[in-house]
């Protein structure tokens, strides 16, 4: 198959970009908070902090206490001594005053609108410098001005005083919000570009036009827990369709599975069928014990088989751990016989074989006559013998035992594997001779929102189950 890729806007699952927006929430604030960080970080690393010193004073006539009787001419006036006051010849001055070759503080003088005053402000990086220069330039500002009045003065209305704080406070609030924003902004539309470009299956759309084989169902989500309890405690219990708290559509959905492949196996008197998928905690083990039960149900009789000798999960998903039940290791040990391992469920009306703990060197016991005589023993009295085996990417176990079935399905959960290594399972399978039925897509999320919040809410399986399964 060619796995040249042509994007397609139905392969967009909105439930899997906010799956992954709230999985990498932390990561999301964690920018926003670095921006706003930096931005702080920065902003105080260029402050300067400045010192304003300032002084009122009234334009008024020599000789006289009261301002010029006409106002506009008044104000003429103090536009003029505002000039005075921003003169390099004063400057000057005041550097001389103070010893010192030039000042570099800000001297500025405004008027006060329909008024004689001047606002007269010296801004410093030091306080105390600052008071001194305006206090120099009140002094000394009458040796330039009597060069251009010598009947006006001005009247101190204020006297200056040192300032105790800075004038330029650093107010850098709302570019703190813009910078943290922006910063979640980017990670969190990096995040969503990473989502969708991700060569996953997402839709079934999606899966149609990327796997390379047929779809024989979709299996929606169900959550496990259906009560405040389980999900409090995280009790995890089992999905099975012969539970009255499965929804109906997932029920349904595992029924049409087993229908589509019973007709299949039936047509070609097929009777051993292996369920495994590309890596772990896609669903595998779940999905062939519901498709036992679903099978059952329709009166076949069904031998159901854990082959995944490294990390066992069936007798986890039917709870079944009697302490004095011999596993699958013990016959294949050697150290009890078929009758030994093979149970009947009688609710579930199905035959089982489990096995309990992991064990080392698990191909060495799949591939034994032991084993070869177990599944002859299961197509001679059952109708299916289903065998649940190790995820293909984790170990060569499927490999092995797929020389003993005649039919495969892999398993394929929404947004969890590279369709590339799925497609490459696929071929596994059909290099090996057995008949590949196609794939099950595994808890997969309705795009319809009112359906999937009602019906298939995410169920909870997480990629640390303990069970090794979903």
């Amino acid at each position: 198959m060619n796995e040249a890729r042509e994007f397609k806007f139905d392969e967009i699952s909105v439930f899997c970009i906010i799956r992954d927006l709230l999985k990498n929430l932390w990561v999301i604030l964690l920018a926003a908070a670095a921006a706003w960080l930096a931005v702080t970080g920065m902003m105080s690393f260029r402050y300067v902090p400045e010192y304003t010193a300032q002084a009122t004073m009234a334009v008024n006539a020599k000789g006289s206490s009261s301002a010029y009787s006409s106002l506009s001419l008044t104000n003429q006036m103090a536009g003029v001594f505002s000039e005075v006051f921003d003169s390099n010849v004063l400057k000057k001055k005041i550097a001389k005053d103070l010893g010192e070759k030039s000042i570099d503080e800000s001297i500025r003088a405004s008027v006060i609108e329909e008024t004689n005053l001047i606002t007269l402000q010296v801004t410093s990086e030091n306080p105390r410098q600052a008071y001194m220069v305006i206090q120099s330039a009140i002094e000394n500002y009458g040796e330039v001005s009597d060069y251009l009045f010598s009947n006006a003065t001005l009247r101190i209305v204020q006297e200056p005083a040192v300032p105790y704080a800075p004038s330029n406070t650093m107010n850098i609030s709302r570019i703190q919000k813009i910078a943290g924003l922006f910063g979640a902004a980017a990670v969190a539309g990096a995040i969503v570009l990473l989502s969708v470009l991700r060569f996953t299956v997402k839709t079934r759309e999606g899966g149609k036009r990327s796997l390379d084989g047929r779809i024989l169902e979709v299996i929606p989500y169900e959550r496990k827990n259906k009560t405040v309890r389980g999900v409090l405690k995280k009790l995890n219990k089992s999905i099975l369709i012969s539970s009255a708290l499965v929804s109906m559509s997932f029920c349904e959905a595992v029924r049409k599975t087993a229908t589509r492949l019973d007709h299949h196996m039936q047509r070609r008197e097929q009777k051993v069928l292996i369920v495994t998928s590309v890596s772990e905690n896609e669903g595998k083990s779940s999905v062939a014990a519901n498709l036992a039960l679903a099978l059952a149900e329709k009166g076949r009789k069904v031998l159901l088989i854990d082959v995944d000798l490294k990390k066992p999960a069936l007798y986890k998903v039917f709870e079944k751990q009697q302490e004095n039940r011999k596993y699958l290791s013990d016959y294949l040990e050697k150290k009890a016989g078929v009758k030994d391992v093979l149970f009947y469920e009688k609710k579930e009306r199905i035959y089982t074989v489990f096995q309990k703990k992991g064990i080392h060197n698990a191909a060495k016991y799949l591939d034994s006559p032991e084993m070869g005589a177990l599944i002859d023993a299961g197509r001679k009295k059952m109708d299916y013998v289903i065998l649940d085996t190790p995820p293909m990417s984790v170990s060569s176990d499927a490999e092995l035992m797929l020389k003993m079935a005649d039919n495969a399905v892999l398993i394929v959960r929404q947004d969890w594997t590279d369709v590339r290594a799925t497609n490459d399972a696929s071929d596994t399978i059909r290099q090996t001779g057995v008949d590949f039925t196609g794939f099950i897509l595994n808890a997969f999320f309705r795009e319809n929102l009112w359906n999937s919040f009602r019906e298939h809410s995410y169920y909870g399986y997480s990629r640390n189950d303990d069970s090794g399964e979903v």
